[in-house]
C-alpha cells in the first residue's frame, strides 16, 4: 500500500440550473434556491410533466465559435464549459504540466440525446432519403465529451467516458482517482454532464412514472424525504473536478480544496429500474467506500445523498445509512441538493461532488429544500438539513449516487 499515491482536488467547475459557474452554483445552494420552472426548450403542453431544472442564460456563442459548437451536442458543450472553469481554477496549464500525464475521464448516462432525437425527427419528416449530418455520430456518442476536453487542452493521458446511468459521474471520479493513485496519470479532469431535457427524455421518464407531475408548483416539486414527494425533477448541466497527485500539486504550489480518500462501488443485482428496498447494495457501497478510505463511520460529518425525491429510493437509502452508521447517523448532516438542482442523471455526481467540496470550504451544509411534511416512514431523528443551510465544519464528506440497473457509487473527501 505504500506505493499508493494520494489524490487531491485542485480545481472546480460547474454549469447548473442554479448558476453557470461554481461560485454562482454555490450561491444558489447556500440560499436554498430552486432551479425548477416550466420547460422552455420545447412546447411541453401535452406532456404529463411540463417543468424541469434547465440551465438558464446559457448561450453557446459566448463560449464557442459557431462552427465549433455546431459539432457538439449540448451535453458536450456543458462538459467543456465546466472543465474549462475547473482547469483555469487549478492553474494546471500555467504550471508547465506534462500533458502526456494529464487525462480526462468523464461521466454521462445518456450522451447526445438531443442530437439523436433531432436527426431521427428530420429523417422521419423526409422522403426516406438518408440525409444525416456528418456530425451526427460525433455529437451523439458519450465520449465526445472527454474527447473534446482533451483536444482543446492537448491532454494525452487516459481518456474515456463511464456510463452507468445516474452513477456515471461518480464512476468517472473513482476511475480518475485510481488512475492517479496507481501512477498512470499525474492529474485527471473528471466529473460528468447531461442534457436530456428533450421531448424523448421527458416522455421516456414519464412513461416510467419516475418524474414528478406537480405542474402547478414546479419550484416545490423536488422534495426528498417529504411525505408528498411524487418523483424526481429532470435537471441538466455539468460538474467538473481537477484531481491531482498530492506531491505533484504541492510541487507547483497549487491550492487544494480537499483530498479524495475513498471510492466504493456495488450493484443491487435486483431490478433494472427499481432500487432494492432492503438497501443492501447501498449498505455495501458505503462500507466499501469507508474501507477504501481507511476511516470509520464516526469520521463522517456530511452525506450528500442520492435523494432523488422518489417514493421508493429515498427510504431505502436512509435505511441503509442507519444500518451502516448506527448511532452516528443522528450526528450527521444529510442533505439532497437535488431538491434544488433536480436530477442531472449521469451528471449528478459531478455537481454533487462540487457541492461537498464547497460545503467543506465554506463550513456550511446546503439544505434539503421543500421538506415541509416529513415522511413518517423515514426516521425524522436524522438531520436532513431541512430548508435552510446549516453552519458546520465539514471535515469528511460522502457523496452517494445510484443508477438504474442497480449501479451504486460512493466517494469520500477529507479536508487536508
Amino acid at each position: 500500500m505504500s506505493s499508493i499515491r494520494r489524490v487531491v482536488v485542485t480545481g472546480l467547475g460547474a454549469i447548473t440550473p442554479l448558476g453557470n459557474t461554481a461560485p454562482a452554483y454555490w450561491e444558489g445552494l447556500r440560499t436554498g434556491a430552486s432551479g425548477a420552472a416550466t420547460i422552455t426548450r420545447f412546447d411541453p403542453a401535452k406532456f404529463k410533466t411540463r417543468f424541469a431544472c434547465e440551465v438558464k442564460g446559457y448561450e453557446a456563442d459566448n463560449f464557442f465559435d459557431r462552427k465549433e459548437h455546431r459539432k457538439m451536442d449540448l451535453f458536450t458543450q456543458f462538459a467543456v464549459v465546466a472543465a474549462d472553469e475547473a482547469i483555469a481554477d487549478s492553474g494546471l496549464l500555467e504550471s508547465g504540466v506534462d500533458k502526456d500525464r494529464v487525462g480526462v475521464i468523464w461521466g454521462s448516462g445518456i450522451g447526445g440525446l438531443k442530437s439523436l432525437q433531432e436527426e431521427c425527427f428530420q429523417f422521419e419528416r423526409g422522403d426516406g432519403t438518408p440525409r444525416y449530418s456528418p456530425f451526427f455520430i460525433p455529437r451523439m456518442i458519450a465520449d465526445s465529451s472527454s474527447g473534446n476536453i482533451s483536444i482543446k487542452n492537448g491532454f494525452r493521458g487516459p481518456n474515456f467516458v463511464t456510463t452507468s446511468a445516474c452513477a456515471s459521474s461518480n464512476d468517472a471520479i473513482i476511475a480518475a482517482f485510481n488512475n492517479i493513485r496507481l501512477g498512470l496519470a499525474d492529474a485527471v479532469v473528471t466529473g460528468g454532464s447531461e442534457a436530456a431535457i428533450t421531448e424523448s427524455g421527458v416522455g421516456g421518464f414519464n412513461a416510467l412514472k419516475a418524474m414528478s407531475e406537480r405542474n402547478d408548483d414546479p419550484a416545490s416539486a423536488s422534495r426528498p424525504y417529504d411525505k408528498d414527494r411524487d418523483g424526481f425533477v429532470l435537471g441538466e448541466g455539468a460538474g467538473a473536478l481537477v484531481l491531482e497527485e498530492y506531491e505533484h500539486a504541492k510541487a507547483r504550489g497549487a491550492k487544494m480544496y480537499a483530498e479524495l480518500i475513498g471510492g466504493g462501488m456495488s450493484s443491487d443485482a435486483y431490478h433494472i429500474t427499481a432500487p432494492d428496498p432492503s438497501g443492501s447494495g447501498v449498505v455495501l457501497v458505503m462500507k466499501n467506500a469507508l474501507r477504501d478510505a481507511g476511516i470509520t463511520t464516526a469520521d463522517v460529518d456530511y452525506i450528500n445523498t442520492h435523494g432523488t425525491s422518489t417514493p421508493l429510493g429515498d427510504g431505502a437509502e436512509i435505511k441503509a445509512i442507519e444500518q451502516v452508521f448506527g448511532e452516528h447517523a443522528e450526528k450527521l448532516n444529510i442533505s439532497s441538493t437535488k431538491s434544488m438542482t433536480g436530477h442531472l442523471l449521469g451528471g449528478a455526481g459531478g455537481i454533487e461532488a462540487v457541492a461537498c467540496l464547497l460545503a467543506m470550504q465554506n463550513s456550511l451544509v446546503p439544505p434539503t429544500i421543500n421538506l415541509n411534511t416529513p415522511d413518517p416512514e423515514i426516521n425524522q431523528a436524522l438531520n436532513f438539513t431541512p430548508n435552510v443551510a446549516q453552519a458546520r465544519e465539514v471535515r469528511v464528506a460522502m457523496s452517494n449516487t445510484f443508477g438504474f440497473g442497480g449501479h451504486n457509487t460512493s466517494v469520500i473527501f477529507r479536508k487536508l
